[in-house]
């Protein structure tokens, strides 16, 4: 009977955390407001993940290693587009959340229109670099002459509709300052949900829609999320939301705009160093053919699956930082970064020995090609044992965030990235002939590192008295 009645209890929980009722949380139990806002948040990371995964799924199924590879290299590319647009988001969600926590919600509502204004202005700006020059940018990659001629138009779509990432990244980030991640997570749902429904429409045809291949996915994908783009600003614009966004708060207002400019630089720097890092990561991968660029390309795909979600809890922290020490709690605010650690930390380890034990299975889902599966199951498998530390490591990164405190870790991942991981990766795998290998025991080892040296900051305190 107890069994039962608590499962009931958890079960309204879990509705409760999917409704988004509750968006204050700065008073009551602890471990409720991190379940309350995880569970959207990981569920909205696991949607973002499903793009990636699911292009990957319906790519693999043209038996082309040139468009695998093309959405690899292009994906590499993307990330720099995604770490603008989290630098941006992580400076939104900590301003909002801060005002959120002081109780001032219209000066919430005007830092989320000038964040939109900064992310549109800088994505206009990659578009026309993104349309002009694809086929320039895949060749500084290391693309093939095959990869350029035939897999271009994925790498245009992709980088020309980009717009549609940094909209969604960064009215997501608005909901989730508020503590509505509920919100959030259903803009994601919808995007996917259309994406799922029409990548084998526009790779494959269907009636009067021809075949277009590997760039039907970049065009499915742009619809997806601009439809999920549209549904985000209906809410903003008429929805039941905290933030609400008026004509009033159209004016541009340049005091608010430099402040979120000042917390944001720092973590697109941070996300900029870690993105362009794997750049690198991938270019030395591209040097042992198509096969080892295919293999790393679906092993990378199911690892963001998994690591995303752990992002969620990850966000979870850093809105429960930012509501605590805008409402004057610092200590509450450091007990739900170390409470929310410990149970990502569990999740992942649990990743872990799924990937140790059923990489085989989880590669053959995506292709039959045995060399292919042979460099993803190492990747899988490598990159893994890293997962003990990095569950701590995510949760401490984004809590600083949180705080307004973008340098310490933007600092830890230019010195753990490209000062260790890097010049590692190198080294072991073309120096000490590792091939591949020794690019994932490289991510595996300066992913722990970092995340150590994180954790041991983190207990200094100075985040508490970050201003912003």
């Amino acid at each position: 009977m107890k069994a039962f009645s608590k499962a009931s209890s958890i079960l309204r929980l879990f509705k409760e955390a999917i409704l988004g009722s509750e968006q204050n949380f700065t008073e009551g139990n602890i471990n409720r407001a991190i379940f309350l806002l995880s569970v959207p948040m990981i569920l909205e990371m696991s949607m973002e993940a499903l793009f990636a995964v699911v292009d990957v799924f319906y790519v693999s199924r043209l038996n082309d290693n040139d468009a695998l590879a093309a959405v690899t290299l292009t994906e590499s590319m993307l990330t720099l587009i995604y770490s603008i647009a989290i630098g941006l988001s992580m400076g939104v969600t900590a301003l909002v959340a801060r005002r959120v926590g002081e109780k001032d919600i219209p000066a919430a509502s005007v830092a989320a229109v000038q964040s939109l204004y900064i992310g549109v202005g800088i994505s206009i700006v990659i578009s026309v670099v993104g349309l002009i020059f694809a086929k320039d940018l895949l060749a500084l990659m290391g693309a093939s002459a095959s990869i350029i001629q035939n897999c271009a138009g994925y790498t245009q779509w992709m980088l020309g509709g980009n717009l549609t990432i940094m909209l969604l990244f960064l009215i997501n980030a608005i909901f989730r300052g508020a503590g509505d991640a509920s919100l959030a997570l259903r803009a994601l749902v919808i995007s996917n949900g259309l994406n799922i429904m029409l990548d084998p429409i526009f790779i494959f045809g269907f009636g009067p829609i021809p075949a277009f291949g590997v760039e039907g996915a970049a065009i499915a994908t742009n619809i997806g999320r601009g439809l999920g783009v549209l549904y985000q600003i209906y809410h903003l614009w008429k929805g039941k939301g905290l933030i609400k966004v008026h004509v009033e708060n159209f004016m541009l207002q340049t005091k608010v705009m430099a402040n979120l400019i000042r917390i944001s630089v720092g973590g697109t720097l941070q996300f900029l160093i870690g993105s362009a890092s794997w750049i690198f990561l991938v270019r030395i991968i591209s040097t042992f053919g198509s096969e080892a660029l295919a293999g790393y390309s679906i092993a990378i795909r199911v690892i963001i699956f998994t690591i995303l979600p752990s992002w969620g809890m990850a966000n979870a922290s850093a809105t429960l930082v930012g509501q605590n020490l805008g409402a004057g709690q610092p200590e509450r605010a450091e007990q739900s970064v170390w409470k929310t650690g410990f149970f990502n930390m569990i999740f992942l380890v649990g990743v872990m020995i799924i990937f140790l034990l059923f990489a085989r299975s989880i590669l053959e889902f995506f292709t039959r090609d045995e060399k292919v599966i042979e460099v993803g199951i190492e990747c899988l498998r490598v990159i893994a044992l890293g997962y003990v530390f990095y569950g701590y490591g995510m949760v401490i990164a984004q809590s600083f965030n949180g705080a307004g405190d973008t340098r310490t870790p933007t600092l830890l991942n230019f010195f753990g990235f490209w000062c260790f991981q890097i010049p590692l990766a190198y080294a072991l795998a073309i120096t000490f002939e590792f091939g591949p290998t020794g690019v994932y025991a490289a991510i595996s080892i300066a992913e722990s590192a970092i995340a150590i040296a994180g954790i041991l900051i983190f207990r200094q305190g100075k985040w508490k008295g970050v201003k912003i």
